[in-house]
């Protein structure tokens, strides 16, 4: 489906207020809504609430990374496409697919590898205390005692590193993105 000309101004007003969007909630998210909750709310507490909010933002982000991707397709015909266009378009796909792999795979992956250590830290009286560096001796021996507890830690640390990496990745491809936008405008 090729369009004809140039998009119109509620197309162009849409496609920035959803790139935008996107970009803004993830850097919220990333840099902001995590480190205060870590630092005043109990740790299982502030997991919990991860838990619930990271699915709705996940699939958020790949919703309205979808959106820019198709938005920009149906207007950028891919015959007609420079190179910083093909760039542009790349960009787009790198972050739905980042995206779609953080909504469906690492996100929940890592939720249900937390859940699964909080069980056994709530056997041992852990999980109550506030930020990361409380009773770092008491997480230490819980470790070193039970190995599936070590194990489970494991998996949590990689796929919350990889569900990490890849909102990274989007969030570095929708801002590059809005450069790419920014750069393009007329004027301001």
């Amino acid at each position: 489906m090729v369009m004809e000309g140039e998009p119109g101004c509620l197309v162009k007003v849409l496609h920035l207020l959803v790139l935008s969007a996107t970009w803004g909630m993830q850097c919220w998210v990333t840099f902001v809504a995590g480190f205060v909750m870590i630092r005043g709310v109990p740790r299982h507490t502030f997991g919990l609430v991860q838990s619930k909010l990271f699915p709705i933002y996940c699939h958020i982000v790949l919703c309205f990374s979808f959106l820019s991707l198709v938005v920009y397709a149906v207007y950028h015909p891919r015959e007609l496409l420079s190179p910083s266009e093909s760039g542009q378009m790349g960009l787009f796909f790198i972050s739905v697919i980042a995206s779609a792999l953080n909504a469906r795979w690492f996100s929940p992956s890592t939720s249900k590898a937390m859940f699964n250590m909080q069980v056994i830290e709530r056997e041992h009286g852990l999980g109550g205390e506030i930020g990361l560096s409380s009773n770092i001796e008491g997480y230490k021996r819980l470790r070193e005692q039970d190995p599936k507890y070590k194990a489970l830690r494991k998996t949590f640390l990689r796929y919350h590193g990889i569900s990490s990496l890849s909102n990274l990745v989007s969030l570095l491809c929708n801002g590059a993105n809005l450069v790419f936008t920014a750069l393009l405008l007329p004027a301001i």
